[in-house]
């Protein structure tokens, strides 16, 4: 059966989103989407297309916003449409006004698309069950109508009682004093300690107590006002098992009616509906995952403690912001199943630590937050951080397997520069950044230094996206020597950015934003390609098929499904032979990724590419280990090589790593070769190949084709 929904949002790309989402549903016809940009557009579809069943819609919007549709919506009469809220305004008031409203549900932007799918299966099916309630209601309500009509006539009270003693609703009459004079066999199914035969009970025996003064009122009303049916939203009776349940009611006076000669009381039970409003309003404030506090709910509690402070600066609070490290290691080595359990462990560990006062929220993924109330001091925060600190560096048991981990943390407290608790929890998200930079399983305090540096960050990642398009980036090339012949044997391509305005920036600064922003993937692409054609060049200016580049190959380049076949491309596109290209991978990237990396590395290796790994030395794997994997080559970091001259230490360490690999039948470059004593020492270990500022800087393609063209020998 075909499901029209209509969605109401001013944003361009929500109907591709939506349309690209459900494109199989619609196409067979289940679902229909029709999208408009205000409550106005609204308006007017749903008087054309009365069958609409669902309506997703937007909160701020121009001309008519979405409360302003839903009050409209709410004055529909016996509408079975649901509506959901999709808004990045999230905060506790809004939801609860729209739920107020009629909004059946609330989601948040950006979109979840799982979400999206689950609510919208999740409030068709509840638009299904009001259609069947109002159905339902119907029938009784054509039951009174026949009652009205035929009171004349004897067959029709046969008729009505028929309606009524099938009815699952109950149904009672009245005297005016509440008194029941007769009830429906459901009603003496359902109610608890019920007798047909006591003429004795009241209506007020069997709700309760609460609810006594308004049943009062009603019937009051319902004698004077005997033309209007009197409605009430909520009561509460007792059923049969002692159990309080919940019903709307409708009170018909029809005392002057001969057959009935009563108050006509009808109760429909609605204890599932409110059951299931109370769960809607508890999940869109909770975490689905860890049943922590989610951010709309924290921002609600930061929102009313920031205004506390307003009032009164003695209030001091601060706010906590916890990101999980190593957790992506986690999900890629155990699964995502245990990556959850971490979460949920994690969750489990920070809620039993916190004070009652204190809120513990997931603001998605492996970010926590926690609003810490009535703190003295700076330092009583940090201590409560450093005790967090210690408490997930505990082992976590995941499937029968310990785990560790731990966090970067950043704490902010509020002042008079504040003006919203949004900016709070930005500056500690700010905070927990820096000391994620600054090497992880620490703690920073918010400082307004950081916020320049946030914005000089936020400048350089935009000058590096267009850096490509205004091709701003150059490779230098430092050449490989080989130490048997002394004579070039291979470059190094390394990215350099020239900057309009700053000039020259070194790869420290903006290889990091490249690789936390994805931008490390075009631009890893472009190096791979301007190296491999510039070395194809030399090979045929120079007649040097043997001469290789090596080209480092980033850690995210391997998320990429087709990693390899581009690769190939690049270089069935360059002319270059396969084995003239030497891919460089960090050992932590081999080491954080094992059972990705040695697929892509196997396959790599099989179409005849060279492999080497940078930087080895600094990282926690071991040649033994490394050994499971085709590596052709070990690049020694030139922190050991730099100072074995001078440090006897790096010396034997670099000695032991050359030996290890001749074992291994693995080759070496020294890294960081200065001196001549240092190249003379990697001679004496029969170490394959040298490289570092005593042979050349990295240096342009043109100044590289003159060191080729030079023939130098070292």
């Amino acid at each position: 059966m075909l499901a029209k929904i209509l969605v109401v949002d001013d944003e361009p790309d929500l109907e591709l989103l939506i349309s690209q989402k459900f494109r199989k549903r619609i196409k067979q016809k289940e679902l229909k989407f029709v999208f408009v940009h205000n409550g106005i557009e609204a308006l007017e579809i749903l008087e054309n297309e009365p069958d609409i069943e669902l309506i997703f819609t937007d909160i701020n919007m121009p001309k008519m916003d979405g409360l302003t549709l839903l009050t409209k919506l709410s004055e529909r009469k016996n509408s079975t449409i649901k509506t959901v809220i999709i808004s990045a305004y999230g905060d506790l008031k809004t939801i609860r006004k729209a739920m107020n409203l009629g909004a059946f549900d609330f989601l948040t932007k950006p979109l979840d698309l799982y979400d999206l799918e689950i609510t919208l299966n999740k409030t068709l099916k509840a638009v299904q069950d009001s259609k069947e309630a109002l159905q339902q209601k119907k029938l009784v309500e054509q039951a009174h109508a026949e009652l009205l009509k035929q009171q004349t006539l004897r067959e029709s009270e046969k008729r009505f009682r028929a309606l009524i003693e099938n009815s699952i609703d109950i149904i009672m009459i009245l005297n005016p004093d509440g008194k029941v004079i007769y009830s429906s066999p459901s009603a003496q199914k359902f109610l608890y300690d019920f007798d047909e035969n006591n003429f004795n009970i009241s209506i007020f025996n069997i709700i309760h107590a609460n609810d006594r003064q308004l049943i009062r009122h009603t019937l009051q009303k319902a004698v004077k006002n005997s033309s209007e049916k009197q409605y009430i939203k909520e009561l509460k009776i007792k059923n049969d098992q002692h159990n309080w349940q919940i019903f709307e009611a409708v009170f018909t006076n029809l005392t002057t009616d001969s057959y009935i000669e009563g108050i006509v009381v009808n109760c429909h039970n609605i204890t599932d509906r409110k059951i299931a409003e109370e769960k809607l309003l508890h999940d869109a404030f909770h975490d689905s995952l860890t049943e922590l506090p989610n951010r709309a709910l924290f921002m609600d509690r930061l929102s009313n403690a920031f205004a506390r402070y307003q009032r009164h600066s003695q209030h001091q609070f601060a706010v906590i912001f916890i990101d999980l490290d190593r957790f992506k290691i986690v999900n890629d080595s155990l699964g995502h199943l245990a990556g959850d359990r971490l979460i949920i462990e994690v969750a489990n560990r920070l809620k039993q630590d916190m004070r009652d006062d204190d809120s513990v929220a997931r603001m998605g993924g492996d970010e926590f937050a926690i609003l810490l109330e009535y703190v003295k001091s700076e330092e009583s925060a940090e201590y409560v951080a450093q005790r967090i600190q210690k408490l997930l560096q505990l082992p976590f048991h995941i499937n029968n397997q310990e785990v560790y981990t731990s966090a970067s943390i950043g704490i902010a407290l509020p002042n008079k520069d504040y003006k919203s608790p949004t900016d709070i929890l930005r500056d500690a998200d700010t905070a927990m950044y820096r000391a994620k930079t600054l090497g992880k399983a620490r703690q920073e305090v918010f400082n307004t230094s950081m916020y320049a540096d946030n914005l000089a960050q936020l400048k350089l990642e935009i000058d590096l996206r267009q850096a490509l398009q205004r091709n701003e980036l150059e490779l230098y090339y430092q050449p490989i020597i080989l130490l048997e012949t002394g004579l070039i044997c291979g470059f190094e391509a390394l990215i350099r950015w020239k900057h309009p305005q700053r000039g020259m920036i070194s790869p420290n600064e903006f290889i990091p934003i490249a690789e936390e922003t994805g931008l490390i993937i075009p631009i890893g692409w472009w190096t791979l390609q301007q190296a491999c054609q510039q070395t194809y060049n030399w090979q045929q200016q120079f007649s040097l098929q043997s001469l290789t580049i090596s080209v480092n190959l980033s850690g995210r380049q391997f998320s990429q499904s087709k990693l390899v076949e581009q690769i190939d491309e690049i270089l069935c596109c360059t002319c270059l032979d396969h084995h003239s290209l030497r891919l460089e991978i960090t050992e932590t990237t081999i080491m954080e990724n094992e059972q990705i990396v040695m697929g892509i590395l196997s396959e790599l290796k099989a179409m005849n590419i060279q492999l080497n790994i940078d930087d080895f030395g600094t990282g926690y794997s071991s040649l033994s280990r490394l050994r499971n994997f085709p590596i052709d080559t070990l690049k020694i970091d030139r922190s050991f090589v730099m100072t074995m001259d001078s440090e006897s230490q790096n010396l034997e360490i670099t000695k032991a790593i050359i030996s290890l690999a001749a074992n291994l039948e693995i080759d070496v470059i020294a890294e960081g070769v200065e001196t001549v004593t240092q190249l003379a020492l990697l001679r004496d270990l029969n170490c394959k190949y040298g490289q570092g500022y005593f042979f050349s800087k990295p240096v342009d393609s043109s100044q590289a084709t003159k060191l080729i063209a030079s023939a130098k020998k070292w």
